[in-house]
């Protein structure tokens, strides 16, 4: 079943005494970074800290009396899991959500928080998956599938509706995909509105079988586990349901992004944007420069969720201000004597830098005798700065491993 405008216009009914209509408000640090107008829309700050309950919440509302008494399941990894669970208590539904063991455990407390029955089953997504099938035919429970469901893409699809009822002057939206459900319903909204609108989603390249069937307009099936900072999106097969019926008769392109522009765009959103995103909520904005030749005016980023491990946020802000340039790891290889510190000092403080870290080994594997390894750990304004930083120390005759 594909759904129609119609079917989204009545979502939006059915579920907005529920949900947020979050903010969609213009961002001038990220329309500095294109030179357009760049609008944020801030489903992470929608209720469990993701666009998910607005498709829950849909599917659910259209269940029977018997399918609602019999009560519902789903799989899912954080965010579904958290949608569905609240989605479920607010209209008095059983939920039972199966989590794989390694789903952070901050994922695992909010769905029970939520009213859901969490049962943990299997190391990955993909054996939760199976096993609440085979709970679902045992108990007569509806399933909700995380995308390929038409209720749960109308209701992902009310957030198109919002975008152009606040700014109908939006061009182009770009949106995060994992299984392509988020990107089928804001496409098909707002393409009914003005059909010139732009649409790209975006994937990151660890999980990017949807990108690789869209270009070749075939299912690729990505055979490796899939581990990354955007785990929200971490889908290793395309739908071919929503890859024939939404994304290639609606979306313009698909482009995908690595760990560290994602990490780069989490930490800029933190201090720029004041926003804070998981990986997956980030997609959008790691995107914006190389989708930039292919803009309108006013462009706006789907932030599609907040819910990041607080157990990785230390790495992750990390990864991107070294991406960024504020950070620099040096590795040095220094004669051993008095005052080469106090050299390497006098050089970093020219510069503006701040020393946030410093290791010294005269015993290092690969080191000749009467040398020494020093590792520094610099904070900086930014990459420019960082490349002269390195120019400096080379131009003075220090070896740089």
């Amino acid at each position: 079943m594909v759904i129609s405008f119609e079917d989204i216009k009545k979502a939006q009914k059915r579920i907005e005494s529920v949900v947020y209509k979050t903010s969609t408000h213009q961002s001038r640090s990220c329309s500095d970074l294109v030179g357009r107008n760049v609008f944020l829309k801030l489903e992470n700050q929608q209720l469990t800290g993701s666009f998910k309950i607005r498709g829950a919440l849909n599917k659910i509302s259209n269940l029977t009396g018997e399918e609602k008494k019999q009560g519902i399941i789903a799989s899912s990894a954080g965010n579904h899991a958290q949608g569905v669970a609240l989605a479920a208590t607010q209209l008095g539904v059983k939920s039972t959500i199966v989590m794989p063991r390694s789903a952070p455990i901050v994922k695992i407390e909010a769905t029970k928080s939520y009213g859901a029955e969490v049962i943990l089953h299997g190391d990955f997504y993909d054996e939760a998956f199976e096993h609440a099938l085979q709970l679902q035919k045992q108990h007569n429970y509806t399933f909700v599938h995380p995308f390929n469901d038409p209720y749960v893409i109308a209701g992902q699809g009310t957030i198109g509706l919002e975008l152009l009822e606040s700014n109908p002057e939006i061009d182009t939206v770009i949106v995060p995909v994992g299984g392509g459900g988020l990107i089928s319903g804001i496409a098909t909204a707002v393409k009914a509105i003005n059909p010139k609108i732009k649409v790209f989603g975006v994937q990151v390249q660890a999980a990017n079988s949807m990108m690789q069937s869209f270009k070749k307009k075939q299912i690729v099936q990505q055979e490796s586990r899939v581990v990354t900072i955007a785990d929200g999106v971490a889908v290793k097969k395309a739908s071919p349901e929503m890859l024939n019926n939404y994304l290639l008769k609606l979306v313009d392109d698909i482009v995908d992004v690595t760990e560290d522009e994602i990490a780069e765009s989490i930490v800029f959103l933190m201090e720029r944007a004041k926003t804070v995103v998981e990986g997956s909520g980030a997609l959008s904005l790691a995107a914006l420069r190389e989708l930039e030749p292919y803009l309108g005016k006013n462009v706006a980023l789907i932030l599609s969720g907040g819910n990041i491990d607080l157990n990785i946020v230390e790495k992750v802000l990390h990864r991107g201000l070294i991406k960024s340039g504020r950070l620099i790891e040096l590795h040095i290889a220094v004669e051993d004597r008095p005052g080469v510190m106090k050299e390497l000092s006098t050089i970093f403080a020219s510069h503006n830098c701040n020393i946030l870290d410093v290791q010294h080994d005269r015993n290092q594997v690969g080191i000749e005798f009467g040398a020494a390894s020093i590792d520094f750990t610099i904070e900086t304004s930014g990459k420019e700065a960082s490349e002269s930083v390195r120019q400096t120390l080379l131009d003075k005759g220090y070896r740089l491993v």
